[in-house]
């Protein structure tokens, strides 16, 4: 059976790459644009993936709302890791069901929500935010789009010290990431991952350092990922004009086990 769209649940609006909306629809309650209106009662009980024209004759898709929608929603008012980075993270880091996450800062909640979708029910993610502003505003955009069961969330300066051992990856997107190299390891199990996002050469340049001369980790390396549209179109196919450039730089290395 589909999944049906039900009185307060979540949808993604799309009209196009530019304009698109996450949006709970409520009984009675219509979506207002230039564009036209459309009347929740028009789609609730109906399945995601629909085509629903406004009332001025527009042409709406409506969508269950996928991980990259929540997380571009998120970051409208603050800075995100983009998707791109986001999966790279995932996959590079090995962060799957079941895994315990360190995470640092929270922002607007974005990867926070990618990771706890990854740890899924038996996993745990814990976040550090030292801006009381944008740990309020996490929790509100988590509260709305993840699972909270899931999320353990800190207003605190993280380079106070993890409150968390045993950990299974940590994930930083800090100013100074290096100032933390230390406490990661010894949180971290064995063989585990830290994955720093910074978004200059010069932090990666001062992390890989403190990782290097510390002698407690290994396969250190740092990958940056552009991504580039194509725009299909019959016997005129070619690249988009714009593309999604420089985000930031990913590096990620492997604890050492300290043995007696």
């Amino acid at each position: 059976m589909p999944e049906m769209i039900e009185d307060g649940s979540y949808v993604f609006i799309f009209l196009d790459h530019r304009r698109n909306w996450i949006k709970r629809v409520k009984a009675g309650e219509k979506f207002h644009t230039n564009k036209g209106i459309i009347e929740y009662d028009d789609i609730i009980g109906r399945p995601y993936g629909l085509k629903v024209d406004s009332h001025s004759g527009k042409t709406f898709q409506i969508h269950r709302p996928s991980q990259t929608d929540i997380q571009i929603a998120m970051g409208r008012n603050t800075q995100i890791i983009y998707p791109k980075d986001a999966g790279t993270i995932l996959i590079e880091a090995d962060i799957h069901s079941g895994c315990r996450v360190v995470e640092s800062g929270t922002g607007s909640g974005a990867l926070t929500s990618i990771l706890a979708n990854a740890v899924g029910e038996t996993g745990q993610v814990y976040t550090y935010e030292i801006r009381e502003d944008w740990h309020e505003g996490a929790k509100r955009n988590l509260s709305k789009y993840a699972d909270m069961d899931r999320i353990t969330m800190y207003n605190q300066d993280i380079l106070e010290g993890i409150h968390e051992s045993y950990i299974d990856a940590v994930v930083l997107d800090l100013a100074t990431p290096w100032l933390l190299v230390e406490e990661a390891h010894r949180v971290l199990k064995p063989s585990c991952y830290i994955a720093s996002y910074s978004p200059t050469i010069e932090q990666v340049m001062k992390t890989c350092k403190a990782m290097g001369e510390s002698g407690d980790w290994g396969m250190i390396k740092t990958l940056e990922v552009m991504q580039r549209e194509i725009m299909v179109r019959e016997n005129k196919t070619r690249p988009t004009t714009w593309m999604v450039g420089h985000t930031g730089y990913m590096t990620f290395a492997r604890t050492f086990a300290k043995e007696e």
